[in-house]
This record gives structure tokens, C-alpha cells and sequence, in this order.
């Protein structure tokens, strides 16, 4: 820098003089490969942070059939079926492709109280 101060009118011609140029190197391909590149980098960074957040966590295998089937009883009924059915359908494939259609049956197929049974013979 100089000892002494620039004038106003000195300051703003040389801030004219900086220019970027009109154009980049590459030209518009260039800005195009920038965009896309960067999109897919967003896309991915979204993606993986939702398949993150959106994975369950396993349940314990230390956990056995007949605890698992204990565990049921403090749920409501509703929740209770499904996590018996579940339960039926890994111990008992053949046994629970036989009450697939009758699950969806009015009235439910399988009383609460047979399918409860059911799996107490297989655990």
C-alpha cells in the first residue's frame, strides 16, 4: 500500500477495472456438469439420511417364542393378533398360510383364543 489515500474519484475507476469474465471456462457445458453433479450429490446425501432415519431397529434374538409370545399379553387386542400372527407365520409357515384367507374374513377368521393356543403348541 502507498503513504497516501487515494481520491474518490481514483478508487472507483480502479474498482471498475475488476471485471469477472463473461464467460467460464467450459462454457455452458461446464455450468450444466456443475448443476447435475451437484444435484446428484444433494439427492444422495437426502437419500441416505431418510434410509437412516427410516430403518427399525432388530429385535433381540435373545428373546425366545414363548417370551415373545408372553410379551403379546400387555398389548391391546388389536396389536396382540398381529404380533401373534407374526409369530405364527415364523413358527408355523404352513399352519398360518392355511389361515391366511381367513384372516381377512368378517368377523377375523381365527378366534384370539385358538390362535393363542395354536402357538403354544408350537413354542
Amino acid at each position: 500500500m502507498t503513504d497516501r489515500a487515494l481520491s474518490e474519484e481514483a478508487m472507483l475507476i480502479s474498482l471498475r477495472d475488476i471485471q469477472m469474465p463473461t464467460e467460464a471456462a467450459g462454457g455452458i457445458a461446464a455450468d450444466l456438469a456443475v448443476a447435475v453433479g451437484l444435484a446428484s450429490l444433494i439427492a444422495l446425501l437426502v437419500s441416505g439420511l431418510l434410509r437412516a432415519l427410516s430403518l427399525k431397529c432388530a429385535e433381540p434374538a435373545s428373546l425366545s417364542p414363548a417370551d415373545r409370545l408372553d410379551q403379546t399379553r400387555h398389548l391391546p387386542a388389536a396389536e396382540r393378533r398381529v404380533e401373534q400372527l407374526h409369530l405364527l407365520r415364523s413358527l408355523a409357515p404352513e399352519r398360518y398360510a392355511e389361515l391366511r384367507g381367513a384372516i381377512y374374513e368378517p368377523g377375523g377368521g381365527i378366534a384370539p383364543s385358538a390362535l393363542e393356543a395354536e402357538l403354544r403348541r408350537h413354542v
